[in-house]
């Protein structure tokens, strides 16, 4: 775990593979990549709510990576960087929250509209959509405990 006195409080190097909330770095790539490959997968439309969450995911996804290299290389142990981490992973919550409520509402519509029209293409992307609400919410969920306990970190340094 990582130290908590004021001069050690953002691990570095190997140490973030053992460190609580830095750990889920690699989850929130893991969900983060698959809702980006999901929406990616389907016939984007509508495109506007779509788009968005097209967006979130990639943007979520290279500032996590990022984030994760910057981590990894020690380039975060300025006294600024809790809170930096703090405020990043919170406008990862409003931007994947905004996201996951969109695509969960196309999805629902598209599964109305299935009801209507059975094809085996609009199947198939109704089940890729599901997919995608789900792992969106799961990659929510990640980005809201990691900024708890960075928030944590970060009263504490």
């Amino acid at each position: 775990m990582a130290s908590s006195t004021s001069g050690d409080v953002m691990p570095t190097g190997g140490r973030i593979f053992s460190s609580f909330p830095d750990v889920l770095f690699l989850p929130e790539f893991v969900f983060g990549g698959l809702v980006w490959i999901l929406v990616a997968s389907t016939r984007v439309e509508p495109a506007n709510p779509l788009g968005w969450v097209m967006f979130v995911s990639v943007f979520c996804f290279v500032g996590t990576t990022l984030w994760f290299f910057i981590f990894l290389c020690g380039g975060n142990q300025g006294s600024f960087w809790p809170a930096l981490d703090t405020g990043y992973h919170f406008v990862a919550i409003v931007f994947y929250l905004s996201a996951s409520v969109a695509l969960a509402y196309t999805t629902v519509a598209a599964g109305l509209l299935l009801k209507q029209f059975t094809s085996d293409l609009l199947l198939k992307n109704y089940r890729l959509d599901i997919a995608a609400v789900v792992m969106s919410y799961l990659a929510t969920l990640l980005y809201f405990i990691h900024a708890i306990f960075s928030a944590r970190r970060w009263k504490r340094s």
